[in-house]
């Protein structure tokens, strides 16, 4: 089974050595390459990129129009069975591709969802009731409460490249909800297999998407929502409501410094 993991990268050269190296130290029953799409940093990032010489890692620097594009790119150039994205800050932990490799080795199964950590710049993990909560909500997995709410992290998704391919590319109009319409356009073909191991740490810092509390990404996430509720009309006030229970709670972590 071979492995393509597809890394989008904008002046991350901070973090970006241990992202890489988090992934071409994945050990286990598989063949496995790593695609770093760069946006033409200034940071050094190229020296970086040049300067590893593990024949696994591939990489190209040029301008794009943003993280969806450059990730859409990576995709259609992407030769393994099974795909993931992990950008440029954040990390898997040791076997996560392994015990990847070994769910897709049932071929019913589409796509896999696991675990996950929350990390800040220091690599000290950080906010762990966010992660329970949206861990217990996985375990518990349906469409529909996936419609009602986005409990899905990223990093910790992987799918076979031929379903990602007829489910079709990222969005290139959403710029913070890219996954969260993805992962409603996979799930509304098929559900995933959930992997109750944690596979990523997901990076919170000052610089990243995440790590910048506005309204505007939990409004992006409810009208991508909208798409598929169609007329459960349950679902698109508990969306609301989530999403102003979310919006005060990080509003309270920020204040009391959590």
């Amino acid at each position: 089974m071979h492995i393509t993991i597809v890394t989008p990268s904008f002046n991350q050269r901070v973090f970006l050595e241990q992202t890489i190296s988090s992934v071409l130290r994945q050990q286990g029953d598989f063949t496995l390459d790593h695609l770093v799409v760069d946006g033409q940093s200034t940071d050094g990032t190229v020296d970086l990129l040049r300067s590893i010489t593990d024949p696994r890692l591939h990489w190209s620097s040029q301008p794009d129009t943003g993280q969806s594009d450059a990730l859409n790119r990576g995709f259609r150039q992407a030769t393994g069975e099974i795909v993931g994205w992990l950008n440029s800050d954040d990390l898997y932990t040791p076997g996560t591709l392994s015990a990847v490799a070994d769910a897709f080795t049932n071929p019913h199964v589409n796509w896999v969802v696991g675990g996950y950590q929350i990390i800040d710049t220091h690599n000290r993990i950080i906010r762990p009731m966010i992660v329970r909560y949206k861990n217990l909500f996985l375990k518990k997995y349906s469409y529909r409460k996936l419609l009602r709410e986005n409990f899905i992290a990223q990093p910790s998704v992987l799918w076979r490249r031929s379903f990602g391919e007829k489910i079709g590319p990222l969005d290139q109009s959403l710029h913070h909800a890219m996954d969260y319409d993805l992962w409603l356009r996979m799930g509304r073909a098929a559900d995933p297999v959930i992997l109750h191991r944690v596979l990523s740490q997901f990076r919170i810092h000052p610089q990243s998407k995440s790590g910048r509390l506005n309204r505007e990404r939990f409004d992006e996430d409810y009208r991508v929502a909208l798409r598929y509720i169609a007329a459960d009309q349950a679902s698109r006030w508990i969306h609301k409501l989530n999403n102003e229970k979310i919006v005060w709670a990080y509003r309270a972590m920020s204040v009391f410094g959590k």
